[in-house]
């Protein structure tokens, strides 16, 4: 008898690649489309068009699980308060452990599959996530917060593929095929249609303008609303007589205020970190840490007491934000993750 895995449907080429793949494994495939925002510009109805086209060239049946309110409260709300308290969300990473692998995986086995299968670039044994084969598109830092109990139920069929041997194998897909390639790659923010500060604006007046101060406490210039910087940022802001790049250290919410500094105010050699989601038992251990997406790993020592780490960085970081995930390897191997709180 045929085991079932549930495919993870975006309408994309890699989630129909996915589904393709494992009905050529010899699994029985059925897909499944998460309906996770009221967006009103076409965009749910044009993924169910491309979905429908590759489920009937695969003759596979799919599900549309409508999970707005539980997106809304564990990841929307989430990314709004974020930006009001001054910090940098990750939806995607929420998104993963309470909605991707959480709710789609019980739904899955709702429906008796042994396993979830999306189209993410990463591995896993059952035990530990590791770095996808083609680093350009690994995904690992995104799911280094989903619960270890999930692990044992996924499937990642493009762990070892590159991004342009999955088109080759999209050709495949005969009619289906120029639909989902006529899609565009996702974006980051499925819900963002432009830029963050458009989804913010509906929430809250972030055009509010306020003092920049220096590190000492002096007014130096003027900004447009503390919500539309992040960590790093260098435009947007005046700084009066400044002859070199100023960056954007901290936010403070509380007196619509941002704080700027050259690029040296940016450096970091501790982090604190918590609500930690590890896959390892060590509370005291060297490994390498990344501290945003696209970041370089850095080698680190980190400390955890009371679900809290303590992050000791053995080369310096620069624009690390609060709200961001720090995420710890060895080497290929994802040991865990935290939230960052505060550096130093």
């Amino acid at each position: 008898m045929k085991k079932k895995v549930m495919v993870g449907m975006s309408g994309g080429i890699d989630s129909s690649v996915t589904a393709y793949m494992l009905q050529k494994d010899g699994f029985e495939v059925e897909g499944c489309y998460l309906k996770l925002h009221d967006r009103t510009d076409g965009y749910h109805e044009k993924n169910l068009a491309y979905i429908e086209d590759v489920a009937k060239f695969l003759n596979i049946k799919y599900h549309v699980l409508d999970l707005t309110k539980k997106f809304e409260q564990e990841v929307y709300d989430y990314f709004i308060n974020s930006y009001l308290e001054g910090t940098t969300p990750n939806p995607c990473v929420k998104c993963n452990r309470q909605i991707k692998f959480g709710a789609m995986l019980d739904f899955a086995k709702e429906h008796k599959a042994s396993y979830l299968a999306t189209g993410h670039y990463v591995k896993t044994d059952g035990k530990f996530f590791y770095q996808a084969d083609d680093d350009t598109k690994d995904q690992s830092y995104f799911l280094s917060q989903v619960d270890k109990e999930a692990l044992p139920f996924m499937m990642f069929p493009l762990s070892t593929y590159k991004k342009e041997d999955i088109i080759k194998f999209g050709a495949e897909l005969d009619v289906a095929y120029k639909r989902i390639t006529e899609k565009n790659e996702s974006q980051e923010i499925c819900f963002v249609e432009t830029v963050y500060t458009d989804v913010v604006k509906r929430h809250a007046n972030i055009d509010i303008p306020g003092k920049v101060l220096d590190e000492q406490g002096n007014v130096v210039g003027e900004h447009k609303g503390y919500m539309h910087y992040t960590i790093g940022k260098r435009r947007g802001f005046t700084v009066h007589g400044a002859h070199e790049p100023h960056f954007v250290t901290k936010l403070n919410p509380k007196d619509n205020t941002i704080i700027v500094g050259k690029k040296q105010a940016l450096e970091v050699n501790q982090v604190k970190a918590e609500n930690l989601n590890m896959f390892i038992d060590e509370e005291e251990f060297d490994c390498t840490v990344k501290l945003r997406y696209r970041s370089t790993s850095v080698p680190c020592k980190v400390i955890i007491k009371d679900d809290k780490a303590t992050i000791n960085l053995k080369e310096p970081a620069f624009g690390v934000a609060a709200g961001q995930l720090a995420v710890f390897y060895e080497e290929d191997k994802v040991i865990g993750s935290a939230w960052i709180k505060a550096t130093s």
